[in-house]
């Protein structure tokens, strides 16, 4: 049965940090997948924000570039976002995702990625 943990979420003001970590047990193979997250805030279409191929290629949404790095551990078959300078238009619930039918590759990540974290909250204030 596969479980997926998220956590790292929480509250900052404009320009703190956090690191969001997804744990994925019981799936050995979630390293040959694109792995990603999204984020969706109150009243406002969900976003893509960070990609990571098989191959650790990265890509990101041009709101978060130069201030969030997406990582992967596959020993630890964990997934992380750094998410530094914090902005408060930030705030939104962020979703561990994959892409499990694209052979481990990120394309379409910006409009494909499926949610497989419950979802954790991050809120930044000014």
């Amino acid at each position: 049965q596969v479980q997926v943990v998220e956590s790292g979420g929480g509250s900052v003001q404009a320009g703190g940090s956090l690191r969001l970590s997804c744990e994925v047990s019981g799936y050995t193979y979630y390293s040959r997948y694109c792995m990603g997250w999204f984020r969706q805030a109150a009243d406002a279409e969900r976003e893509a924000v960070a990609a990571i191929d098989r191959d650790g290629s990265v890509a990101y949404a041009d709101s978060v570039k130069g201030r969030f790095t997406i990582s992967k551990d596959n020993a630890k078959n964990t997934l992380y976002l750094q998410l530094n300078n914090l902005k408060p238009e930030d705030t939104a619930e962020y979703y561990c995702a994959a892409l499990t039918d694209s052979g481990g590759y990120c394309s379409g990540w910006e409009y494909a990625l499926d949610a497989w974290g419950q979802g954790i909250l991050v809120t930044v204030s000014s």
